[in-house]
């Protein structure tokens, strides 16, 4: 592969400390809470704060009833600054008595705005400058804010698309929803390039935008694209601190979306930045190992091949290890990093700096983008990533290894009236070559390069023959598609690999991967076979109510067993607590799993374990509806020692565990876990 520069740039907004306290924070066994308890809130105050909630609530309600289609579509953008009061107010999340006062001020703003909507005059939506907005979140349909900066050049009027830059905050453990919407009122932020729209994503508070938070990242930019004609060519991913990290995540992980990437400081992957940032020892278990295999950035290092980017560290500042990992990474793939040095600066960016990576930033932005990278290479290690401009990886030999496929056009030397494509792949073993409308023409003289018909040649690298295999089109609209799987005898076939039950896109695991969409907890109404289970998963469900609000800033959805209807079941991933005896609807699909779970004994595959003091917890695709999952007991398998560390937050349980209740739940573990695994890629338990 020749040489590349990728370019990195670095946006600065960093709340509260800049990572974690250090070494303070490695002891499990002590870990504090975060967030941290609020300051007590005078009586007086909660009572104008309470009133003043009633009053916007009457006037949502108003709305939603009488409000024409455009008012309610406009809606979010009022009850985020309900919610934003409610929770902090219900949960004890105003951190400072300047909370307090920001608080009266956004139930100001949002009165203003419902009452715009009640005369058919919202104002907001047609303005510049600093803006917040909202939108209802697919994964638990509570509302989330986003904020932007809207240019002044911004043409209301007439259809010039934009470009946009996303900025990612650093890591706020007070960054209620108060605090960013106040912040996001009042504060441009550190970058505000000429004729952009800036972007300012939640992210579901302090995660590093990972999970639920990088679902609200995509579905901010979702809304924001609906709302404001925004360049689809021209959107970059920037960030600091955690910011830099969630920068990193975003630009390897969909590497096709931006015109460029700008990270600065943060972290890229977790080991080596838990040993050197943390100072802390780490025994991962095996599936742990794997599962940083998720989001450690290095691993997806080659896709920046894709997305031009510009990094900045502080010459002083201990998160340039995060830089120096990818770059290491990048000199594997033949591709050296732009990499901006503050010269003599910690954990911040200097003006010298900025000036620079902005110039870069601009060029990138302004140079022509194509869809069709005549040379492409992409990396994965899951089918949660899985595709990259015209190429969809659809199976995978063996999840959390490394997965590489390379694709080169040519010309069939003893055919010239073929376009062929060179492909090798490693660990995979279906995919689909899908060309856009406009990519071919069947005119020579207007593009030579592009001859019908299509064919792919495989080079497969498993010493068995190489393959032709032919593909669709080009069809009248010049697009062209060609798809494969490998057969049992391993040789390349045209078309998809069987229906048969497998892992793929958005159903592949592990646990953690059913809480990046729709999700509703059922909770059982029957009497458990064992009472260790029944009162550990009890405490189990109250814990995942109060940690998913806690953490992902969300209210979850929660359903009696017997009130499960087939909308839901179409609909979400179906998370069920309880056991066969007291959930009814565990009782309808636990035979259908490959773990058995009776009143008596946990059976996987040739091991038992008494079910007196176990239970199972895992993911599966439900057999009731098998484009969604169902969940055993469990919510995002991280826990309270993890929430210390964004470099921690990381997926902790595969897709199968069994739990010795004797032990019980802690800080990092839901209690003794005495076995845990993958399934295989068809969803069975592996030899």
């Amino acid at each position: 592969m020749p040489n590349r520069i990728a370019f990195l740039l670095v946006p600065f907004l960093c709340f509260s400390s800049a990572f974690a306290d250090g070494e303070r924070d490695n002891n499990p066994e002590v870990v504090r809470r975060i967030p941290k308890a609020g300051v007590p809130v005078p009586e007086e105050r909660a009572n104008s704060l309470r009133a003043g909630l009633s009053e916007l609530q009457g006037k949502i309600a108003q709305v939603q009833k009488v409000g024409d289609a455009n008012a309610k579509a406009l809606l979010p953008d009022v009850m985020i600054f309900e919610r934003a009061v409610r929770v902090a107010l219900d949960y004890d999340e105003f951190f400072s008595p300047k909370d307090i006062d920001k608080a009266d001020a956004l139930l100001v703003e949002g009165s203003a705005r419902a009452d715009q909507l009640l005369a058919g005059e919202p104002e907001w939506p047609n303005q510049s400058g600093l803006i917040v907005r909202g939108y209802v979140s697919r994964i638990d349909h509570t509302v989330q804010p986003y904020g932007l900066v809207v240019p002044k050049t911004y043409a209301f009027n007439h259809s010039v698309p934009t470009r946009c830059d996303l900025w990612f905050h650093g890591r706020g453990e007070t960054l209620s929803e108060v605090n960013f919407i106040w912040d996001r009122m009042k504060n441009p932020g550190r970058y505000t390039p000429e004729h952009t729209i800036m972007l300012h994503p939640y992210g579901r508070y302090s995660n590093a935008f990972k999970f639920a938070g990088e679902v609200d990242v995509l579905e901010a930019l979702e809304d924001a694209q609906k709302r404001y004609r925004i360049d689809e060519d021209r959107i970059s991913v920037r960030g600091f601190s955690m910011g830099g990290a969630a920068c990193w995540q975003f630009a390897v992980h969909y590497p096709d979306r931006w015109f460029a990437a700008n990270p600065g400081a943060g972290f890229s992957e977790t080991p080596q930045f838990l040993d050197f940032f943390q100072k802390e020892t780490l025994n991962p278990t095996p599936w742990e190992k794997q599962l940083w295999n998720l989001y450690d950035c290095d691993k997806y290092a080659a896709n920046l091949a894709h997305c031009p980017t510009i990094a900045y560290s502080g010459e002083n500042d201990i998160q340039k290890q995060a830089a120096d990992v990818m770059e290491a990474a990048l000199k594997e793939h033949g591709i050296r990093l732009r990499h901006i040095i503050g010269a003599g600066m910690g954990h911040k960016i200097d003006d010298v700096s900025k000036r620079t990576i902005e110039k870069v930033m601009t060029t990138l932005a302004d140079r022509e983008h194509t869809s069709f990278p005549r040379n492409l290479r992409f990396q994965t290690h899951t089918l949660k990533y899985n595709r990259m401009y015209w190429l969809t990886v659809d199976a995978l030999d063996d999840h959390w290894k490394p997965a590489s496929i390379h694709l080169q056009p040519r010309f069939d030397e003893s055919d010239s009236s073929k376009f062929d494509m060179r492909c090798s792949v490693d660990n995979i073993s279906a995919f689909t070559v899908d060309f856009p409308a406009g990519t071919f023409s069947d005119d020579p003289e207007e593009d030579p390069d592009f001859p019908l018909p299509v064919a792919l040649w495989l080079e497969v690298g498993n010493g068995k023959p190489n393959e032709r295999i032919l593909g669709e089109g080009p069809f009248s609209d010049g697009s062209a598609r060609l798809q494969v799987h490998r057969s049992d005898d391993g040789k390349w076939c045209a078309g998809p690999p069987d229906d048969s039950l497998r892992k793929r896109h958005n159903l592949q695991g592990p646990i953690d991967d059913a809480f990046m969409d729709s999700f509703v907890f059922v909770r059982p109404t029957g009497k458990a076979a064992n009472e260790a289970a029944g009162k550990w998963a009890e405490a189990e469900l109250e814990r995942a109510i109060e940690h998913w609000r806690r953490h992902f800033r969300g209210d979850a959805r929660v359903v009696d067993d017997t009130d499960v209807t087939d909308e839901l079941i179409e609909s979400a991933n179906l998370v069920l607590w309880g056991d066969p005896s007291s959930n009814s609807v565990m009782a309808k699909v636990a035979d259908k799993l490959p773990v058995k779970w009776t009143d008596k004994q946990i059976v996987v595959g040739q091991k038992t374990y008494d079910a007196g003091h176990h239970a199972p917890i895992l993911i599966y695709p439900n057999p009731l509806n098998q484009n969604r999952y169902v969940v055993f007991n469990s919510s995002f398998t991280f826990r309270d020692y993890a929430y210390l560390n964004n470099a921690r937050q990381v997926p902790m349980l595969p897709d199968w565990a069994v739990v010795d209740l004797r032990t019980p739940p802690g800080n990092v573990w839901p209690g003794k876990v005495v076995a845990a695994d993958f399934f295989d890629e068809q969803w069975q338990l592996k030899k």
